[in-house]
């Protein structure tokens, strides 16, 4: 799967969290669950994720309420992180035990791979899904994730799970070009304001600018003139 995280302001690993999240709360199927004997769903999942301590090699687990804005979610796991971090033992926030409604979702930066897969045989019923991504890695011009997805087949079928990728790999190209879309202003912003510093007609500032944007293939009409 094709990623997005490199060179960007945002941590990748929020980030990833986030995006899988999102795709995942967007269909009933991954947020079933079972209480006093109803199954029914939730209205979201709460991602419950690994935080690694460097000092002994150890991780424990910790989770971020989900928010639909990326900012938001971003500011709560970089909170967490600052509070919570450095506490050891199996759970780093005091809270006990994690949300009702969350799912695992982890990363192994180590190393890449083709077929990892997580079971939960003491934990039923369960039906949450289990996701897992690998260390991005170069193929040609492309950056790639390596991605598992382990669900439970009572309430999941192969049908959901390919929904559940298009989408993910539509989020991450609509993050990329959003994005670039920043890049490219900013680029554009500054082009023309040292153009006109220079003392150049609008005109002359206008194709100038117009030839930078398309060095990254956007044409000038994306972006409001200075």
């Amino acid at each position: 799967m094709e990623c997005c995280f490199s060179g960007t302001s945002v941590s990748s690993i929020p980030t990833y969290l986030w995006l899988v999240t999102k795709c995942l709360n967007e269909q009933v199927e991954f947020k079933a669950a079972q209480k006093d004997n109803i199954l029914g769903y939730y209205d979201t999942l709460t991602p419950l994720y690994a935080s690694f301590h460097d000092d002994d090699k150890t991780f424990s687990l910790m989770w971020t309420e989900y928010d639909a804005d990326l900012s938001v979610f971003h500011a709560r796991y970089l909170e967490n992180q600052q509070l919570f971090g450095k506490n050891h033992g199996v759970l780093c926030q005091p809270q006990t035990p994690p949300p009702a409604n969350s799912y695992t979702v982890s990363t192994l930066p180590w190393v890449s791979f083709k077929h990892f897969v997580v079971h939960s045989f003491e934990n039923k019923p369960y039906y949450f899904p289990s996701v897992e991504a690998g260390m991005i890695y170069t193929a040609g011009d492309r950056e790639l994730l390596p991605l598992s997805l382990s669900c439970h087949h009572a309430t999941t079928d192969g049908y959901h799970v390919q929904l559940f990728l298009t989408r993910l790999q539509e989020e991450i190209k609509k993050l990329q070009g959003e994005r670039l879309v920043k890049q490219v202003q900013h680029v554009y912003d500054n082009v023309a304001y040292v153009i006109r510093t220079m003392g150049m007609r609008s005109k002359d500032v206008d194709e100038r600018v117009r030839g930078a944007v398309s060095i990254v293939g956007l044409t000038h009409k994306s972006f409001s003139k200075p």
